[in-house]
């Protein structure tokens, strides 16, 4: 299998991570699935224990709600599959863990930081990595600070992820379109 970096793309129940899982199944032997859900209430922990139940058992989890990066380099082993799922929550969860007067400055650093040491640990592996990420660009301006710190911090992310991968995937209604790296 050759090594790819694959972004998936997507808004909201748009089939994003079955895309994923449904590619780890058919090409990957050795999946690792990177998690940055965290489970704050009864509604999110009923969503990981549904996303649990859909892998299959000799695929191996990693929670990791933030420094993502390190954890995976900790502990990848001989995975030829990587699924980081996904970067929305990575996202939400470094928003969140800044002051909330940050800057804009601040906390696109934060993110892109982030993603530029996933970017590395992925160019020291012999996986191919699926990286799972909401498009926020097609939505409505928030009317919150907040929401547009999170929109254009999650906006730039997902531009720097696809100047880097080999393909980008982008899921409507469950049907994936491919889009052509330049």
């Amino acid at each position: 299998m050759a090594k790819d970096l694959i972004l998936i793309l997507g808004g909201a129940r748009s089939g994003k991570s079955a895309y994923a899982e449904t590619w780890a199944r058919q090409h990957g032997n050795r999946v690792l699935v990177v998690a940055t859900a965290q489970a704050h209430d009864d509604e999110m922990r009923a969503r990981i224990a549904q996303h649990r139940r859909h892998r299959p058992a000799h695929w191996r989890t990693l929670e990791a709600p933030q420094e993502v990066a390190e954890a995976i380099q900790r502990e990848i082993g001989e995975e030829d599959t990587v699924i980081v799922d996904c970067v929305t929550l990575l996202a939400s969860n470094i928003l969140l863990g800044l002051p909330e007067n940050c800057t804009q400055e601040e906390y696109g650093s934060a993110l892109l930081n982030e993603i530029e040491a996933l970017l590395h640990v992925y160019a020291k592996t012999e996986a191919t990595w699926l990286v799972v990420s909401n498009e926020v660009g097609w939505g409505v301006v928030p009317p919150y600070r907040s929401g547009r710190l999170f929109r254009d911090g999650l906006g730039r992310a997902n531009q720097r992820l696809a100047a880097m991968a080999t393909r980008v995937i982008v899921m409507l209604a469950g049907l994936p379109w491919t889009l052509a790296p330049s």
